[in-house]
């Protein structure tokens, strides 16, 4: 099953370039690579983003896929249209240089993250212009395209905490900080599901605590048990690659989100 699905999203990349051999190589040629981007990355994140729910795993293949597709398209556009600011190449080396260093710092906990920022820094090295999009268009010299995926998914990710206060007030269970940061379940539920308490027995009593890469979940979870607590406050274990497909997508409709508010921010003081 998991070969048919890669099958499946190696014929839909290669269906994308037989489009591009259909319409004309000079006029419109940029368009339609951009647009081959755009469904490439959102076809590839998006299963990498179902299998990291389902499993915790993205396949290192799908990025060997981005990669080498995103190769070919430079190729294709070198031979077409050509480049119109080749320095923006030059980032493509610092990204996958960054984005190791990010790992080995526990900046980035994921190595799938790591590796899908990698290959999207081949995949779209240069902003792409699909008709009227991005609508957020940025005068002069702008981000390298791969870094404006990187912070607009950050963007979603840190509004994470707001959709999760909402969440709280329609239940109305709200109680600092566990509000912003996760949820109520149940002890039996916490075992099957795909998150990390907030909470934790020191002396007998219920503490806050912050998750951390060595935190034993079965053991937290058989204190609360022994103490006939059946419902506690967790976190999702949220995987980076869902904002990361959000981000993306956002990134070719919007722009640079980040600089956009930034932007507004500064005008409105002006």
């Amino acid at each position: 099953m998991k070969n048919s699905y890669l099958f499946f999203i190696i014929k839909l990349i290669l269906g994308c370039f037989v489009t591009i051999l259909w319409v004309d190589l000079v006029e419109g040629i940029e368009t339609y690579l951009d647009i081959t981007r755009l469904l490439v990355g959102i076809v590839i994140l998006g299963y990498a983003s179902f299998t990291d729910i389902k499993t915790r795993r993205a396949s290192n293949l799908l990025w060997v896929i981005m990669g080498v597709t995103g190769g070919v398209l430079l190729v294709v556009q070198y031979f077409t249209v050509g480049f119109e600011n080749p320095m923006y190449l030059l980032f493509v080396p610092v990204m996958i240089g960054l984005m190791y260093l990010f790992f080995q710092l526990r900046l980035i906990f994921g190595g799938a993250d790591a590796k899908a920022l990698m290959a999207l820094a081949i995949l779209v090295p240069f902003l792409p212009i699909i008709g009227q999009f991005p609508l957020w268009k940025t005068l002069g010299f702008s981000m390298p395209f791969p870094w404006i995926i990187l912070a607009n998914s950050v963007v979603i990710f840190l509004a994470i905490p707001i959709s999760l206060l909402v969440f709280n007030l329609l239940k109305r269970n709200v109680e600092f900080p566990f509000c912003f940061l996760g949820y109520r379940m149940s002890i039996k539920k916490a075992r099957e599901k795909f998150v990390w308490p907030l909470e934790k027995i020191v002396d007998g009593k219920r503490i806050f605590v912050r998750v951390h890469k060595d935190f034993e979940i079965d053991d937290e979870l058989d204190e609360f048990e022994k103490l006939n607590i059946s419902e506690i406050w967790v976190t999702p274990k949220i995987p980076f690659m869902i904002p990361l497909l959000v981000g993306f997508i956002l990134s070719f409709i919007l722009g640079d989100i980040m600089t956009h508010l930034m932007n507004m921010l500064t005008s409105s003081f002006i």
